[in-house]
């Protein structure tokens, strides 16, 4: 199984573009993962939160083949445990999914097709965080999934 995270905009923080690239080169041992990153919007300020929610709407849905299984990073979505974060990879893995795509929305989150067009919302946590460390804890998180279905101790 392939593994995407789709990213509206660059990472623009070195520390944790840094932080990111740990873990991507820690999870080629696991599986084929990589970073999808989209061109960020110019003059959003003459649109509107909507406006702006779906230009970025159609640049993640044509990142999007009809064949990926693809699931939002969303603060409405269902909250995992590491292990149950892992557990639903394994779930994705015996189902036979080929291409797993998560997607970080901009600002103000995403439009209705691209609700539409997922399979279903994952929360990392209640609390908010930046777009930007978004991208890094969910790459931490998915490398400790890969080391727990593996047995491996860096998850204790």
């Amino acid at each position: 199984m392939k593994v995407s995270l789709v990213l509206v905009g660059k990472t623009d923080e070195n520390w944790i573009r840094e932080g990111i690239e740990i873990y991507t080169k820690r999870l080629k041992h696991y599986l084929p993962f990589s970073n999808i990153e989209l061109p960020s919007l110019k003059n959003t300020g003459n649109f509107s939160p909507a406006q702006q929610k779906e230009k970025e709407g159609e640049l993640i849905l044509k990142a999007c083949t009809g064949a990926d299984c693809v699931f939002l990073l969303d603060e409405q979505g269902k909250a995992y445990s590491s292990s149950q974060f892992a557990a639903f990879l394994q779930v994705q893995m015996n189902a036979s999914v080929r291409h797993l795509v998560f997607v970080v929305g901009g600002a103000y989150g995403f439009s209705d097709e691209v609700y539409s067009r997922a399979q279903g919302k994952i929360s990392l946590s209640q609390m908010t965080f930046t777009h930007q460390m978004v991208r890094l804890f969910y790459t931490e998180q998915l490398y400790r999934a890969m080391t727990i279905l593996k047995g491996e101790k860096y998850h204790h």
